[in-house]
């Protein structure tokens, strides 16, 4: 029997894992999974060596300040990983985490097959990191084609197979128990318990100012199963009666279809949010230092992988002292007071969309890859 190590480092890659591993199954049958995932893997039946959210740290003090739990994980998996001796380890994103790890099983196990979905974002910094890859990682899964020459160049293997989360998801939900009739807001607070910590109180105040002018809103955040119950609290201190919180994938893709404006932490969301023609702003806050660093580091102007693409601000993006509730406030309310400013957004950003969608389902096309090196 077949064996493959899913290894993956925060409840995003999980939920890319996942998409691709059901397209797998339903090309090999006979397969031995185990993993570091979360819910969307667990829900396949496949087990976790421990709980994602144990490593899913966010920031440069932050990794400093774990730095031995973050170690002793990594120690931890390389041993789980010899020991159940894997025929193809399937990394997905979370470089820091995952390509640390393969790097270290692949020095003590050669003949193992590092497969990595998501390639490092080498366009906005460390591009030399390429090099490095290249003594370990057999063939990398691209989300955009426009990485591809950085791989080329160092004639490592990849394949541009595009985003998940531009595949079509209909799923005709009734969600009108959620919505109560009421026009959405669509959350999307992050999934680490640091943005969580951050972005919560922010967004809890902008529903609070919302509130104070408009009634014919319901705020639907947006989480993943593992914090679910943590948002729920939290916003049960608040008394708030128009906010409702959902994790499941398919109810989150039908309350996204039908929302009409979205907030949104800085991330691959975004792609998801455009991809369902919604308007939107980007939201994200660090801590000063942390920000300075990464600053520092990075080689582009923008957060956002859409105004990346188009080195314009094509989405708003308010970061660190922009990111409060005012500011919010006044981006969301511009926006739904001038509907063909945000019609002008989603045309510009589907037209984006059609030049990095690829021509079939990434999910598939990855899955083919790793059928590939099943069969050799």
């Amino acid at each position: 029997m077949k064996k493959i190590f899913i290894l993956t480092g925060e409840a995003s890659g999980d939920k890319l894992a996942s998409t691709v591993i059901t397209n797998l199954k339903k090309l090999h049958e006979n397969i031995e999974y185990l993993s570091v995932g979360g819910s969307n893997l667990s829900r396949l039946g496949i087990r976790s060596i421990f709980d994602l959210n144990e490593i899913t740290y966010i920031g440069f003090t932050s990794v400093i300040l774990n730095f031995f739990k973050i170690r002793n994980k990594i120690n931890y998996t390389v041993n789980e990983i010899i020991k159940f001796n894997p025929d193809i380890i399937f990394s997905v994103d979370s470089p820091d985490f995952t390509l640390r790890v393969s790097e270290r099983v692949k020095k003590i196990k050669p003949n193992i097959k590092i497969i990595h979905y998501v390639a490092p974002q080498v366009w906005i910094w460390r591009e030399n990191r390429v090099k490095k890859f290249k003594k370990f990682v057999d063939h990398f899964l691209l989300l955009f084609d426009f990485e591809k020459k950085y791989f080329d160049k160092e004639n490592i293997k990849n394949t541009f197979v595009g985003h998940p989360l531009l595949e079509k998801k209909n799923s005709n939900i009734d969600i009108s128990n959620i919505s109560k009739e009421k026009k959405i807001i669509s959350i999307f607070p992050g999934s680490r318990l640091s943005e969580l910590k951050t972005l919560l109180p922010i967004l809890v105040e902008f529903i609070k100012l919302m509130n104070t002018k408009f009634n014919e809103y319901v705020y639907i955040f947006h989480s993943t199963e593992e914090n679910k119950n943590k948002i729920s609290d939290e916003l049960k201190n608040h008394n708030l009666e128009n906010i409702e919180v959902i994790s499941d994938r398919i109810i989150k893709s039908e309350v996204l279809l039908n929302s009409v404006f979205a907030v949104a932490k800085s991330g691959t969301v975004s792609l998801e949010i455009c991809n369902a023609k919604v308007p939107s702003i980007i939201i994200y806050k660090i801590n000063l230092i942390n920000f300075l660093i990464m600053k520092s580091l990075v080689k582009v102007k923008f957060a956002n992988i859409i105004n990346i693409i188009n080195n314009e601000e094509i989405i708003p993006e308010l970061l660190q002292g922009e990111c409060n509730a005012k500011e919010i406030f006044r981006s969301v309310v511009y926006f739904l007071k001038n509907p063909s400013l945000a019609q002008k957004q989603v045309d510009a950003c589907s037209h984006t969309l059609n030049h990095i969608r690829s021509k079939s389902s990434s999910s598939e096309e990855a899955a083919k890859i790793l059928s590939e090196y099943l069969i050799v």
